[in-house]
């Protein structure tokens, strides 16, 4: 069961609104690499997990992605609140605005919207682990992109950084789980012979 803490796990609080980097940051609400797919995939993941250690690392990760997706969806929304028509528009934020108003909505910054097909669960513990180590680096990289366009905005900007240190954070921690995993099943001579595959 999970407790729900009625705040955000970093305060956000952004005076500018600036449609054109909401549409950016708006990749990491429900971009392939962005944060639903990643809560998704970790929380998926986990039931193929063989340790109670590892499932219980997927299950807090896709937790706090979670809370990663309500920032982000703080971020948009607070960008895009009391746009006039003049400032969608030259923004080129109007395409989103004539489809979903000011609302959130899951997809990538070149409009495509959120795909299941961005999540990937395997069944296999290594697969998914490295899958997982590979989601992080694509999370942080789209991170320091978006850093590239809110570096004169301090209110967007650190709220930025915090999320991508998180990703950072989360990688380590599955490098320490597949870790785990290769020496548990080293034990077993997993590498050298698969009983499974090898008759």
């Amino acid at each position: 069961m999970w407790q729900y803490q009625k705040k955000l796990q970093y305060p956000i609080k952004i005076k500018q609104t600036n449609p054109k980097l909401a549409s950016y940051i708006m990749s990491q609400y429900g971009g392939p690499d962005g944060e639903i797919a990643a809560s998704l995939r970790y929380l998926s993941q986990r039931y193929a997990m063989p340790t109670a250690e590892l499932k219980g690392l997927l299950t807090d990760v896709g937790t706090e992605e979670l809370a990663h997706l309500e920032m982000v969806g703080a971020i948009v929304y607070q960008l895009t609140r009391n746009l006039s028509d003049d400032d969608i528009e030259k923004a080129g934020f109007d395409a989103y605005f004539v489809d979903h108003t000011n609302g959130i909505y899951p997809q990538a910054a070149s409009g495509v919207p959120f795909n299941a097909m961005a999540i990937a669960s395997k069944g296999d513990p290594i697969t998914d682990l490295h899958e997982s180590l590979a989601a992080e680096q694509k999370a942080r990289t789209t991170y320091d992109n978006i850093l590239r366009y809110c570096a004169d905005d301090p209110d967007v900007r650190d709220v930025i950084r915090f999320l991508r240190q998180r990703e950072v954070v989360h990688y380590q921690r599955f490098g320490e789980g597949l870790r785990h995993l290769t020496d548990r099943l080293n034990e077993k001579n997993f590498y050298e012979i698969n009983p499974s595959f090898d008759k």
